[in-house]
């Protein structure tokens, strides 16, 4: 590409604002994110697979590749000492199958990452084994489940997720019990506490009971079904609890949908509240604001339910957005509540699309972002790449030359922790190639080399901007996943340098996926391309962060940014202005989709554009495309936020936003294009990926 021409008893508490990401898929989940990828990598985690010895009564294993994720809402926020909620990250990783092993490793002292790889029947019934802190409990597909009994946080225990469970049936028979206290979840003055992706059902009491000024709680995409008391949070005279409550399906549950006694702060958004007709399980009421709570209730959807929303009169209910089907009863708001945003980021998805998502989504997950476990495929081979000599290659480039020609079946290149200075290639007859990191991180791995477009090639010319690549794929089937690949050119230096351009990475290929990746550059940064004008090149980039100052995401390519980081850069002098996206998409394909992502950076308020329409060549027939949607926008983004290139008018090429939030979000205007609720319904993450499902 060319350069451009031109946050009562217990009284306050002190909290620090965090800037998180919300993804609304089942995929990932929202954290604080920094512009340097610190240690807090935010939604996507350290994209770790934690691997150490461990007893003869467990196996060791890899955490599953979201194992290490970090929590979104209030468990996301720096309080009380803990900045955030990772779990065991950094601890060692077991696999569990009795419960004498999981109890053993979550009463422990130190981290753990405990899979759970079989269902564990508690011992006595109603038994809640008493987690101590920092750990993650997280299970192996849909193998993990914790039978007639629970988990319970006490006092002080702080950085625990529970993940990818299904918890249930401890129930005794007596549907309104007074009796029995066995919950699935109970939570007695813990904090930071990360309730993701779990099927609770059919237990004696709650099925979550967030009690005694627990608080830092996110409770999300989670099943609750089959239950009387469901969901309580309180137990205390103190307004401290902060809780946020998000894509969580309750479906025949009786009460308790939550139920929220005096919290300070309690972030309800898109979640489904589903009472069926001719069931034996009747709604007594679904969210309940009681005593001095302060809640926000957004973008939910209420089928069926009875008394959907009601308040005591001394709490406040602020609804925004909500959809009642077939409702009846009290459905109340009123007073005033809080800004979510002022604690943390989010992203609301329509509340239309509610009960479909939620219905597929929330639950424990088989595969996320992984190469299908089906046994008709082949299993994938691996070559290890380390610069220590202790694998079999010492450079990325060696171990893809000794991927065979026209291979078969996937290939995974395992890289271990080092920067590995050099240039790769991925030929287009080697497809079915992953390249991984082996870190505990992303920043771990790192592939990174400094050509530019000026740059002379030995044996006379220069490479070109295609030719600058650091990586480049030109093989379909591609990954690349938990590492980072930078393109380190230094423009400061290289001033009488023709040609600045500096492509980090380059795909020409069809089917890649780029998950929980870095690519960093400056100006070029990624380049999405095709094999040729007439193939079609679809890329699916997620749990990722991509940095850069002039048109840095760029190419003919069908391409999406999915829950991702886009970081705008300053340019080589300390001044702030460019472009995100420069398309050059053909007629008949789409183009650039960003979607659910953030824009941030530490550069001058609006400054950047969205894009600009490139036609490669001068080429007329060409129709540049790049829709932002659902994303969250700073004040870097310019007011008029696209901008012509080459003579050729934005105007006439498809440029567009839908439903994007933050100060560098605008309303519809000329200048501005918005889709439709209508037009943004075949402007979908499906609509650009087709048949093909990254995920598989």
């Amino acid at each position: 590409m060319s350069e451009p021409r031109g946050k009562a008893t217990a009284g306050p508490r002190h909290r620090r604002r965090r800037t998180a990401l919300t993804v609304g898929i089942p995929l990932a989940l929202t954290a604080a994110m920094t512009t340097t990828y610190g240690t807090g990598l935010g939604v996507f985690g350290e994209g770790a697979q934690q691997t150490a010895s461990a007893a003869t009564s467990t196996t060791t294993a890899a955490a599953p590749a979201w194992a290490a994720d970090t929590a979104d809402g209030f468990a996301s926020v720096n309080s009380l000492g803990q900045n955030g909620t990772y779990g065991g990250r950094g601890g060692q990783t077991v696999t569990v199958k009795t419960l004498a092993d999981l109890e053993k490793y979550a009463t422990a002292v130190e981290p753990y990452v405990i899979v759970v790889a079989a269902a564990i029947t508690m011992n006595p019934v109603g038994k809640e084994i008493k987690v101590k802190s920092d750990k993650t409990i997280v299970g192996q597909g849909t193998s993990g489940q914790i039978v007639g009994g629970g988990f319970f946080l006490g006092t002080g225990v702080h950085n625990v997720i529970i993940r990818n469970l299904t918890i249930r049936d401890s129930y005794q028979g007596v549907w309104n019990d007074k009796d029995h206290d066995f919950d699935a979840v109970q939570m007695d003055g813990a904090h930071h506490v990360w309730i993701d992706h779990n099927d609770l059902r059919h237990m004696a009491d709650g099925l979550i009971d967030v009690r005694k000024d627990s608080t830092n709680v996110t409770v999300s995409w989670n099943r609750f079904s089959d239950n009387n008391k469901t969901f309580g949070i309180g137990w205390t005279e103190n307004l401290v609890t902060d809780i946020t409550i998000h894509h969580n399906w309750f479906r025949e549950t009786e009460q308790r949908n939550p139920s929220t006694d005096n919290a300070a702060h309690a972030h309800l958004y898109n979640n489904y509240l589903q009472d069926d007709p001719g069931t034996t399980i009747k709604s007594s009421y679904g969210n309940y604001s009681r005593g001095s709570t302060k809640m926000v209730l957004e973008n939910s959807y209420f089928q069926g339910m009875n008394n959907p929303v009601t308040k005591d009169a001394t709490a406040a209910v602020v609804q925004r957005g909500n959809t009642f089907s077939g409702t009846s009863g009290r459905n109340e708001s009123g007073g005033t509540a809080f800004d979510p945003k002022s604690f943390y980021g989010y992203t609301l998805d329509r509340t239309a699309d509610v009960p479909a998502l939620l219905t597929a989504g929330t639950g424990p997950r088989t595969t996320i972002g992984t190469a299908t476990t089906s046994s008709t495929k082949a299993a994938a081979a691996t070559l290890i790449v380390a610069k220590d000599g202790s694998g079999q290659f010492a450079t990325v480039q060696a171990a893809v030359d000794a991927v065979p020609a026209n291979n078969p079946s996937r290939v995974v290149i395992s890289v271990k922790p080092g920067t590995y200075r050099e240039t790769v290639k991925v030929p287009a007859n080697k497809p079915h190639v992953t390249i991984q990191g082996a870190g505990a991180s992303r920043k771990d791995t790192v592939i990174v080399f400094n050509n530019a477009a000026g740059t002379a090639k030995p044996g006379g010319g220069t490479y070109g901007t295609s030719g600058s690549a650091t990586v480049a794929v030109e093989a379909d089937d591609f990954q690349a996943r938990n590492l980072t690949i930078n393109n380190d050119f230094d423009e400061a230096r290289n001033q009488s340098l023709s040609g600045h351009q500096a492509v980090a990475l380059r795909t020409a290929a069809d089917q890649v996926l780029l998950d929980g990746i870095i690519v960093d550059g400056d100006q070029d940064t990624l380049l999405l391309d095709t094999a040729a004008k007439d193939r079609l090149g679809r890329v699916y980039v997620t749990n990722s962060y991509v940095s850069g100052n002039v048109d840095f995401v760029f190419g003919r390519a069908t391409a999406v940014i999915d829950q991702s980081v886009i970081t705008l850069k300053k340019r080589w002098d300390g001044t702030s202005a460019g472009y995100i996206t420069a398309p050059s998409t053909t007629a008949d394909r789409k183009g650039i989709l960003i979607n659910r992502s953030v824009v941030n950076g530490d550069v001058s308020a609006g400054s950047f554009f969205l894009g600009r329409n490139w036609h490669a060549g001068g080429d007329a027939t060409l129709r540049p495309q790049t829709t932002v949607r659902n994303s969250t926008l700073s004040a870097a983004v310019k007011s008029t936020p696209w901008s012509d290139m080459g003579g050729f008018s934005w105007k006439n090429d498809r440029f567009a936003e839908y439903k994007n939030t933050g100060p560098g979000s605008g309303a519809a205007s000329s200048d501005r294009p918005q889709l439709t609720d209508s037009q943004a319904t075949g402007q979908e993450v499906a609509d650009w990926l087709g048949t093909w499902n990254p995920t598989a």
